[in-house]
């Protein structure tokens, strides 16, 4: 493939706005707006010490599984993607000549964002421009920290992925310090639920050392991670969440099975799968009562195959860009959980995610089920992962204008790694103006700028900071 031409029509300051309407909510809207980005990965030790990074290679391609996914699909050799005998620049030389490639893939919009936003680089990135582009992102990178990155994107709170055994020092370390940027840990107890996986037992112990409770049973578990959520809380944090593999496991059951599950289990015993029904369903509900009880909001994502391919998995490990979307079913599951959270009155604030496209109108509708008190309490939230693109943003928001409450919707998140990826709010602030924009000017909604670009503003920003109570 030969080199792209630059193009001064290509991501200009009215980019994906294409309308006048769009293009005055974005701008006197949508734009100003903070971020508040409550589900992301990034690292707290690497926010905590600050330091300054050796390289683009570094914040751009270090845990990218997007990039990883593309750079492997393009037959770079794997040497150049996760391996440690190539040099930085070596493997950023090979994702320059990944992208041109990506066209129509968002990682090719994400891409250029991201060099326009923080560098002012407006060129193609591609093997004739790598080494200038390279050059100069590295240099500014050499005398930025993490905060400043996070400054330039008008970032306010970030919401860390955090499991219960962590001791969250870093956190602490940069809520003690002068960090200028709201940093709280979110409770992902995943690793609880994996009762069938090597380690379990292990992971239990952690748990038990970390809380300074000895777990036997069950109710040694609740209360060691009762523990754990009184700890998570008393540094800021508002969110849980809960990723799974495979079907969302949870029916009715009894507390009894679930407790000798689980004893079994730690004495080094097979469980049936009847026995996991009910140890998973008993977690997962007194969980959610622990969040409800500390008014936190819950999140479930839902819908991954996670690490399909056992070749990179046996040589990489888990996250290295080997997922995908399921095919599980998730209705019965979602009504059965809520329902009894519903009607013993502890169902807290609730997001749900889905990967799997067709299931949008499934967990849309789901959500309208348990509304209460509180506006918007029960969440569809944005698209996720393999979705979080152009068409997958826009058919959300159509999917959720349709069904539930637009003005009500918490936004966007990154879901991301890097300090770079926060321009995926722009990208998704920009296609919520266009929509809204085009039915204006096409006579299905009031040409009511102050209504809509209050409502616009909600959407960015104003919901999540009322909805987290940050």
């Amino acid at each position: 493939m030969g080199g792209i031409k630059k193009d001064n029509n290509f991501m200009t300051e009215d980019f994906l706005l294409q309308t006048e309407t769009a293009k005055k909510l974005y701008h006197n809207h949508a734009e100003k707006m903070p971020i508040i980005d409550y589900h992301n990965h990034l690292l707290p030790e690497k926010i905590a010490k600050n330091e300054c990074f050796k390289d683009i290679t570094e914040v751009w391609l270090s845990g990218d599984h997007y990039k990883w996914r593309a750079m492997r699909a393009n037959g770079i050799d794997e040497k150049y993607i996760t391996g440690n005998t190539t040099t930085s620049y070596e493997k950023f030389e090979k994702w320059a000549e990944t992208v041109p490639y990506t066209v129509r893939n968002p990682l090719f919009h994400w891409t250029h964002m991201e060099l326009k936003k923080y560098f002012g680089i407006t060129d193609i990135l591609q093997p004739s421009t790598c080494k200038e582009i390279y050059d100069k992102a590295s240099k500014k990178l050499q005398n930025t920290t993490p905060e400043q990155l996070l400054l330039e994107a008008n970032v306010e709170v970030v919401c860390t992925t955090d499991d219960p055994i962590d001791d969250l020092k870093w956190h602490q370390q940069i809520a003690e310090g002068d960090f200028k940027i709201k940093v709280l840990p979110t409770f992902r107890p995943d690793a609880v639920f994996s009762i069938k996986a090597t380690g379990f037992v292990e992971y239990i112990q952690k748990l038990a050392d970390r809380s300074e409770i000895a777990i036997t049973d069950l109710k040694s578990l609740m209360a060691a991670l009762q523990q754990r959520v009184d700890f998570f809380a008393s540094l800021g944090c508002r969110l849980s969440d809960f990723g799974v593999a495979g079907p969302l496991i949870f029916d009715t059951f009894s507390d009894e099975i679930a407790n000798d599950a689980f004893v079994k289990v730690l004495h080094g015993k097979s469980i049936s799968e009847e026995e996991i029904v009910h140890y998973s369903s008993y977690v997962l509900y007194q969980l959610a009562t622990m969040y409800h009880a500390k008014d936190w909001a819950q999140q479930y994502h839902l819908g991954s195959v996670r690490n399909n391919n056992d070749r990179l998995m046996r040589n990489l490990g888990a996250d290295v860009g080997c997922d995908s979307v399921s095919d599980d079913v998730y209705a019965h599951q979602m009504s059965k959980l809520f329902n009894k959270l519903d009607s013993d009155e502890k169902l807290a604030k609730t997001i749900t995610y889905n990967l799997n496209p067709a299931e949008n109108e499934v967990f849309a509708t789901m959500m309208g089920n348990y509304s209460g008190n509180t506006p918007g309490k029960m969440q569809w939230g944005s698209a996720w992962w393999f979705l979080d693109q152009k068409d997958g943003m826009e058919k959300q928001l159509q999917t959720l204008s349709n069904i539930g409450l637009l003005s009500r919707f918490v936004g966007m998140l990154t879901d991301s790694r890097s300090f770079m990826s926060f321009p995926r709010h722009e990208y998704f602030r920009r296609i919520l103006c266009n929509e809204i924009g085009r039915d204006v000017e096409n006579g299905e909604i009031p040409n009511d700028l102050s209504f809509l670009g209050k409502m616009v503003e909600d959407i960015c920003y104003y919901n999540a900071l009322n909805y987290f109570k940050f």
